[in-house]
């Protein structure tokens, strides 16, 4: 049931509705239309017909002849009949056929009166259930007036027999059934194709956010698919474009800034006072770091190493046995089985910076992986203080810190996390904090679809 809500929810999905509904009455007005034109050739059939044997009534009158009684035309004495309404329709045929001149008249008549005269014990009956059914049409007899070209008047008889018109009901249920079917698909495959593109460019979108070096969209199909095929790609060459002058501007700043650094560092030595000597050359230290930070923020977006497949609990396992060798207390809890398709260097980048960030506020860091779905998470834990709930998102920021100190010995820079969520999005992941219902807090990785 989610399934099919979700599903007529999607544009694929209204347009199939739209499309049916438009195949359905589309085809039910025509079905209409051709069963109406059916009838009225039938009845005008009928009609000429009757006029044929009209005519040859009146012509063998006309030659002194008389006419053998039955269903059809037949002479009648004008004291037997009681002409009822007149006829419009069947009265016009007739003037095109015997003139005006003729003063021609049709009035329809009881049935009975068309019989032939040997079976006159023959019963006019309204037809049955199972004959209406099948659209049989009752008999029709007609008290036709008119004079003969010697001018004396004449009447007669003219009727036709029952006759079958075409099944009553107006809805096959095969032809139905058939036409439903065949719509369905029909609108299905159109719909499909129709939202095709956009799900393409969703797609690349997607990607997009992920790895701005990805390849670019197929510049085919339809004209308008063609033209935002082409503006997407003009759009993510634009901004690799500005991406790299960015980097490329950051980093010609660090390496322009060395120098005078240098010197800076040089002259500080020459300062007599110690105290004052420490402290500028702690705020210099401060300042290239926050530099080297700055472009290795800029760096992360901009990474062309190819992804590859990875094991993922190896590299966890590595990286904490480095963390124990640099001093800090980690360990691999646990490992999910699953390898991922990632960025090597990025990925441990990503993760080194997640253990350096627990280990410096948590002290005590703990790494495990675990299935999640179609993918897997990746989870560090640190036994520190955690950090207010209303603050987890905003320390994600860049030069985000939650003490303002500005101290790099308590609070750093405020990179640390920004760089390691652009590294994460650079692998197709996403990365979130939350605080750990027994306390520190935990970043979780989470990689969508495992290799």
């Amino acid at each position: 049931m989610k399934t099919l809500r979700a599903f007529f929810a999607s544009m694929a999905g209204r347009m199939f509705l739209v499309l049916l509904l438009g195949v359905f009455v589309s085809a039910g007005l025509s079905l209409t239309v051709a069963d109406a034109k059916r009838r009225a050739d039938l009845e005008r059939l009928h009609l000429e017909r009757a006029a044929d044997w009209a005519e040859d009534i009146v012509a063998q009158r006309e030659r002194g002849g008389t006419l053998a009684d039955g269903v059809g035309p037949r002479d009648l004495p004008a004291d037997r009949v009681t002409a009822g309404p007149v006829d419009p329709a069947f009265t016009a045929l007739l003037v095109q056929r015997f003139g005006a001149a003729s003063g021609v008249e049709a009035r329809h008549a009881d049935v009975g009166n068309c019989l032939r005269a040997g079976d006159s014990r023959r019963r006019i009956r309204t037809p049955g259930p199972d004959e209406v059914r099948l659209g049989i049409q009752p008999p029709i007899c007609w008290l036709v007036t008119l004079k003969l070209k010697s001018g004396a008047p004449a009447r007669l008889l003219v009727g036709t027999p029952p006759r079958l018109v075409g099944e009553a009901r107006s809805v096959d249920p095969l032809a139905l059934a058939i036409l439903g079917a065949g719509a369905a698909v029909m609108a299905l495959v159109l719909a499909r194709m129709s939202t095709a593109p956009l799900r393409d460019l969703s797609h690349a979108a997607g990607e997009l956010g992920r790895d701005l070096d990805r390849a670019p969209m197929a510049e085919a199909g339809p004209t308008e698919v063609a033209e935002a095929a082409r503006t997407f790609n003009a759009m993510q060459a634009r901004l690799k474009r500005n991406l790299s002058d960015r980097t490329q501007m950051l980093a010609a700043i660090t390496h322009d800034l060395q120098t005078p650094l240098t010197r800076i560092r040089l002259r500080l030595e020459k300062v007599g006072d110690e105290a004052l000597r420490g402290k500028l050359l702690g705020d210099l230290a401060e300042m290239q770091a926050l530099i080297r930070q700055g472009l290795d923020l800029a760096r992360s977006a901009e990474s062309i190493e190819p992804p590859a497949r990875l094991d993922l609990d190896s590299l966890l396992e590595s990286l904490v046995e480095d963390a124990i060798d640099a001093g800090a207390q980690a360990r691999f809890v646990r490992g999910a089985g699953r390898d991922v398709l990632a960025r090597p260097d990025a990925l441990r980048r990503c993760v080194g910076n997640l253990m350096d960030n627990a280990a410096k506020y948590g002290g005590d860091v703990e790494v495990l992986s675990e299935p999640r779905g179609a993918g897997v998470a990746v989870r560090i834990r640190d036994r520190g203080p955690g950090v207010p709930e209303d603050q987890l998102e905003t320390i994600l920021e860049p030069f985000v810190r939650l003490e303002d100190s500005r101290s790099r010995d308590t609070g750093g820079a405020g990179l640390g996390l920004a760089i390691a969520r652009a590294l994460a999005e650079k692998n197709g992941a996403r990365l979130s904090l939350r605080n750990h219902p027994e306390g520190g807090l935990e970043a979780e990785l989470v990689f969508a679809v495992s290799a």
